[in-house]
């Protein structure tokens, strides 16, 4: 399949960057689509990680404000993961261990790659890095974030099953978070089984 890219304009340009384009593309049935008009946000593209202690049976999840929600009817204050965007010269696993300290003050010991993905393809072009880390969550807590980036962001210590819950009541509604705890109770007999063996 094929496309072409017949304009482009840079609409906006800050921390996201928005650019309109004019655009073909194949149809599955033949020929090319008429000139389509499509905008697409970009910003660095993002790692996140859900840390889990196996020796506990336990997750950090984080909660801060988030502008998305705002004025939805629901509470702008979502519990997520871990997470951050590529810095240039970094490659996914050190934002992932950066990120653990700057924002819940955890040290990361392992990683698990879990996927990459799209979280909203019709218009955004960030791809997202999901991992699931290996840390001891004792004495973790409190409140931390970067100043300048004008975090505030709460650490939490959730056992497992209360975390699944939370999953299943619907009081995590992002969706980086739900893919990682999805794939996190498919994998979490095999990786506490690997976690806690290793010396």
């Amino acid at each position: 399949m094929d496309w072409k890219i017949k304009q482009r304009e840079r609409t906006y340009d800050s921390h996201f960057k928005v650019d309109k384009f004019v655009i073909q593309h194949e149809l599955y049935s033949g020929g090319y689509s008429n000139d389509l008009i499509r905008e697409r946000v970009t910003r660095k593209n993002s790692v996140a990680v859900l840390p889990y202690d196996p020796h506990r049976d336990e997750l950090i999840l984080i909660e801060q404000f988030r502008i998305g929600p705002l004025e939805q009817d629901i509470n702008p204050w979502l519990v997520e993961i871990i997470a951050g965007l590529v810095e240039d010269g970094e490659n996914y696993e050190e934002v992932a261990y950066r990120e653990a300290m700057e924002e819940a003050n955890c040290k990361i010991e392992q990683l698990h790659f879990v996927s990459s993905f799209y979280p909203s393809p019709g218009g955004f072009a960030e791809l997202a890095h999901v991992y699931i880390g290996k840390v001891n969550a004792e004495n973790v807590g409190g409140v931390y974030g970067a100043d300048h980036e004008g975090e505030d962001i709460r650490v939490n210590v959730v056992s497992v099953n209360d975390a699944f819950e939370m999953l299943e009541n619907g009081k995590i509604r992002s969706a980086i978070p739900m893919i990682a705890l999805y794939s996190f109770r498919d994998l979490q007999k095999e990786l506490k089984q690997k976690w806690t063996s290793e010396m």
